[in-house]
């Protein structure tokens, strides 16, 4: 390697599925004298282009066969790419073999990921599984002292413009950055199709875990703000919170897109045919849930029950923002409006909130869709399924004397779908389809008891009431009471109600203690811990 490290691109490989930008790139390195070289549809898009370009097959002496499978794969391509200029050895085999020097490397792959995602059947899936490619990025990335390689059209003005201004050669900077944009590249095509075999398989939990992602975006900090940070995107199929159209507002901070994440896992489990729901969401957990006969009143419902914590929160909608809402919506400082679309008279009201984020997706998340959650730990990472399950897997089974009424038995069905979404420990309070109290991530379950009919009260304080608004509520726990006293606290705070996993040795307690209390209680049969 020369001292400034610089090295002359005097030909270039080039075969892509992608052809973006593929036309003005190959023009620039032509007009620098670099030769190229190519394969099937990229050589015919050249041609078409009015560039002279040389078939693969011509290099290598031997025709591409078995439906295109073999064509790269051969020793004057990839012995081109190894190459070690500087190696005597090398240059010696190089020559007596005839192999070519090949300096640039443009390659992106057959685009396996975007065929499933479509639902592609099984052997077309197969088909779209690039293998000469891959191998030949990871020469030319191996052999990065020599050979520079581009698998992202997004660098090909960056590649231009250096090699313009170099005189037709890459610093070796340049060629490293590449280099290992490439093997990422391949890891995560290669985690693409491991996970894509994992679901045909049926088989979430292979013995080797790949997690690939795209970097979506940089963002500003992390949780805190000397912290860095990104968000990527998986190819899991899961429609979320990237899926969005940012119509308006600053750039999506680390705990927006967290915030929003949880938001709009919350509302998901509300279908718009079952009527319009609201979730505000701070620091991932729930702080007002409703859902009404209106999106306005559902709003009103949610935000009535913390307005406090209501303030610099994140609103998701499971139904297109109506103008109304969006007013009542901007009358205080609010991060980020989440909904399946707006109206033109909603996108109008919050123009002038120049800061909010407002994202409108394609869709809902579906929330029987299972996926994986991956988990950092020191020294490795937890993965598991995504809690998926909803009121059609639990029990309802009433086990105390008295059953619950029908206007309870809608409250608690409404209430253990919120408590899902509650960081553990959780307690939530409901009432006519709105939460009106909510205890999260205590260490004692009766303190997030006593917290959430506290906030019922702080509620009730806000809207001019002397009593708090758990008086004739009901009461969701993710996980089973293990002693009596969180049902005491809940009676004294005016629940009538109550709806919880069970499990706990001391269950026969505890039902004594809401039969005494005049309280009826149900158990599901599962819990819903959210750490």
């Amino acid at each position: 390697m020369s001292s400034s490290g610089l090295r002359p691109v005097a030909s270039a490989l080039l075969s892509v599925s992608d052809k973006s930008g593929l036309a003005e790139l190959a023009r620039t390195l032509a007009g620098l004298g670099i030769a190229l070289i190519s394969t099937g549809g990229t050589a015919a898009a050249l041609r078409g282009a009015g560039l002279a370009v040389k078939d693969v097959s011509e290099v290598t002496g031997f025709p591409e066969i078995m439906d295109g499978r073999v064509k790269t794969l051969h020793p004057k391509i990839h012995g081109g790419l190894l190459a070690v200029r500087d190696n005597e050895a090398h240059e010696a085999a190089r020559q007596a073999n005839g192999i070519p020097l090949i300096d640039l490397l443009i390659v992106n792959l057959y685009p396996f990921e975007a065929t499933v995602a479509r639902g592609a059947a099984y052997d077309e899936a197969i088909e779209n599984i690039d293998i000469g490619g891959p191998a030949m990025l990871r020469a030319a990335a191996k052999n990065h002292g020599d050979v520079a390689v581009v698998v992202d059209p997004a660098d090909y003005a960056a590649l231009a413009e250096e090699l313009r201004a170099q005189g037709g050669k890459l610093s070796f900077a340049t060629r490293q950055r590449l280099a290992a944009k490439a093997f990422a590249h391949t890891a995560s095509y290669d985690s693409a199709i491991a996970a894509w075999f994992s679901r045909t398989l049926a088989e979430p939990f292979p013995q080797q875990f790949a997690v690939a992602g795209r970097r979506a975006q940089m963002l500003r900090y992390g949780e805190n703000p000397h912290q860095q940070a990104a968000v990527y995107r998986r190819a899991d199929g899961r429609l979320g919170l990237l899926d969005a159209e940012q119509v308006q507002g600053k750039e999506l901070s680390y705990n927006n897109i967290n915030d929003g994440d949880a938001a709009l896992e919350a509302v998901s489990e509300f279908p718009a045919g079952d009527g319009f729901a609201c979730v505000i969401v701070k620091h991932a957990n729930p702080c007002g849930v409703a859902v009404a006969a209106t999106q306005l009143e559902a709003y009103r419902k949610a935000f009535a029950c913390d307005p406090v914590s209501a303030f610099g929160g994140i609103v998701a909608f499971n139904t297109p923002l109506a103008a109304d809402t969006a007013q009542d919506v901007s009358k205080i400082f609010t991060e980020v409006i989440l909904a399946p679309g707006a109206d033109a008279a909603a996108r109008s009201t919050l123009a002038a909130k120049k800061n909010l984020r407002l994202l409108l997706l394609p869709a809902m998340p579906d929330p029987k869709t299972s996926n994986t959650i991956v988990k950092s730990i020191a020294g490795g990472f937890l993965v598991q399924e995504r809690d998926a399950t909803g009121l059609e897997e639990i029990e309802f089974k009433v086990v105390s004397r008295r059953a619950p009424s029908e206007d309870e038995r809608l409250d608690l069905a409404f209430a253990w779908r919120v408590a899902k979404h509650v960081k553990s420990n959780a307690i939530v309070f409901a009432r006519d389809g709105a939460t009106v109290g909510v205890g999260a991530g205590q260490m004692s379950r009766v303190d997030s008891t006593r917290i959430g009919a506290a906030k019922s009260l702080d509620a009730a304080k806000a809207l001019g009431r002397d009593r708090p608004l758990a008086e004739g509520a009901v009461l969701a726990s993710d996980a089973f009471f293990p002693f009596a006293d969180g049902i005491e606290a809940a009676a004294a705070a005016g629940v009538t109600a109550i709806i919880q996993p069970g499990g706990s040795i001391k269950d026969d307690e505890v039902i004594r203690r809401a039969d005494e209390l005049g309280l009826a209680m149900v158990f599901t049969g599962q819990r819903h811990f959210r750490h």
